[in-house]
């Protein structure tokens, strides 16, 4: 006590400042709570198809500087598996792709989820690399390629070179238009893949397409687009007519952008995921740590100041900071508080029927079922009632497993005209992607003022799995963007704190 009360004037005074230095530390540091102190927020996703999951994907790589990168992610999905509208169905114990199929080469997103979790292309079989493709009228074929039942390469090189020279004699250089059309689209749609730093938050669907160049392609119809590049009308009529009929159910009156899409599934090099595209979205899901809630039907997403509050079919309740609706809105109930307005749409059906028998030849007008092609196209007639049929696996000249496109259910009385024996029949009915119109109009990403989300508002310019991994890697970085914008903005100083850092700063 003697020392202390021997301490020089400069020493109290170093000490009186250390102690005022420590508590207006406390006190300043009181008053703020940092980003890390808050609870982390929740984030709510509609829909496990490719869309939904990749939304979680992505938010879990890009949001590191955010509060939301220790979110709960909560998924919720009305069936029983996960994937949407990629699914495989199993026919006499085989397994086949029965939502969306094929993927192109330079679908980045997609090889990039092929390789980081170590899934496997699956190997075209047999039927698949070296058949013949007919283009049917309704009474016969108006053009057929050649098909090759030698499986030696030496073979299957000839026969392709003759298909080529075959298609050259009856299309011409229109088929090298058609090319250069797709090719033209697909290096716009590459720029989606650029560097984060070179590429925009996009907050709308036409902002999106303006910056890619691929907008001006929603206001015109396909069929206008080709005439403008100087596509024969027969090729028109035939050839990319069967293509936008089997990957869009849908004629030459489909948007330029969906049917330039359309065209670019029917080149070389497609592939697929081994034992089923779903897989994609599984994998996503599984490593993005996200509590998944299977056969949980939203039926209201309701704002309520701060949160969202989700109510399932099962009567449960869940708080959410940020919702994202990835399934189409055109055929579910979900009822929104207070009330959002997106374009009405419609969804074309396609109903895929997979048989296990033997087609008719009679049907096409052939003595032999080895006369009909294993591809079978249709051109556009109201009178045709599929859109197309084709072999995925041939058990023997007698046993084979088809699969059938049509636009309205394939009803028995059909299947005993088109088939001449059927030991198994599988049907789906798919609400499988917008019908198209020219011009197209798009529903908004944001569907509030506030953290309401809508991927699928981009199908409207073309529906595939890697147009929705696009989008939902946009979504991912919408989101993040706006959190960093109004956490920028929450984490400001206030004028306590201004003022209590001025004092500081004056007093030393």
């Amino acid at each position: 006590m003697t020392k202390m009360m021997n301490l020089s004037p400069e020493t109290v005074s170093l000490l009186l400042l250390i102690a005022l230095l420590s508590s207006s530390l406390l006190l300043c540091s009181g008053d703020s709570t940092t980003v890390e102190d808050e609870s982390p927020p929740t984030v709510c996703i509609i829909g496990s198809g490719i869309g939904g999951s990749s939304v979680a994907h992505f938010l879990r790589n890009y949001s590191a500087s955010t509060s939301l990168y220790r979110s709960r992610i909560l998924m919720f999905e009305r069936h029983e598996r996960v994937g949407g509208r990629m699914r495989t169905v199993t026919v006499s114990g085989d397994t086949f792709e029965a939502g969306g199929s094929i993927l192109h080469p330079k679908n980045y997103h997609a090889r990039d989820f092929l390789k980081r979790f170590n899934l496997t292309v699956r190997s075209p079989m047999a039927i698949e690399e070296s058949s013949a493709v007919g283009i049917w009228d309704g009474k016969r074929f108006v053009f057929k390629t050649f098909g090759s039942s030698v499986k030696i390469p030496f073979v299957d090189k000839i026969v392709s070179w003759l298909n080529d020279v075959y298609m050259f004699v009856r299309y011409g250089l229109s088929l090298l238009r058609m090319s250069n059309f797709i090719e033209s689209m697909i290096d716009n749609f590459l720029k989606y893949y650029e560097s984060l730093e070179s590429r925009p938050v996009f907050d709308s669907v036409e902002g999106m397409l303006k910056w890619s160049g691929l907008y001006n392609l929603t206001k015109v119809t396909l069929q206008e687009k080709l005439s403008e590049a100087q596509l024969s009308p027969l090729l028109v009529n035939e050839l990319v007519t069967v293509i936008t009929r089997i990957n869009y159910g849908q004629s030459v009156l489909i948007s330029g952008l969906a049917g330039a899409v359309s065209l670019a599934g029917s080149g070389g090099g497609l592939w697929s995921v081994e034992g089923g595209n779903w897989q994609m979205a599984a994998k996503l899901i599984n490593h993005s740590d996200v509590t998944l809630h299977l056969n949980e039907q939203i039926e209201s997403v309701s704002h309520l100041g701060d949160y969202y509050e989700l109510k399932s079919a099962k009567g449960n309740s869940f708080k959410c900071d940020v919702t994202v609706v990835s399934t189409p809105l055109d055929e579910v109930d979900i009822q929104f508080s207070p009330a959002i307005s997106i374009p009405k749409r419609d969804l074309q059906h396609t109903h895929a029927t997979f048989v296990r028998g033997l087609l008719n030849p009679g049907y096409f007008g052939m003595k032999s079922v080895s006369d009909v092609p294993a591809l079978v196209g249709t051109l556009e007639d109201p009178l045709i009632p599929f859109s197309c049929i084709s072999i995925l696996r041939k058990y023997s000249a007698t046993d084979m497993t088809y699969k059938m496109f049509t636009r309205q259910p394939a009803s028995d009385s059909l299947l005993d005209e088109l088939f001449s024996a059927r030991t198994e029949t599988v049907r789906i009915d798919w609400g499988a992607y917008p019908k198209y119109h020219a011009p197209e109009v798009f529903a908004p990403f944001i569907l509030d003022d506030h953290h309401l989300y809508y991927v699928n508002a981009f199908e409207n310019a073309a529906s595939t799995m890697e147009t929705s991994a696009v989008a939902g890697e946009n979504m991912a970085r919408l989101i993040v963007s706006r959190f960093r914008t109004k956490e920028s903005s929450s984490s400001s100083p206030s004028s306590d704190t201004k003022s209590c850092s001025s004092g500081l700063h004056s007093d030393m």
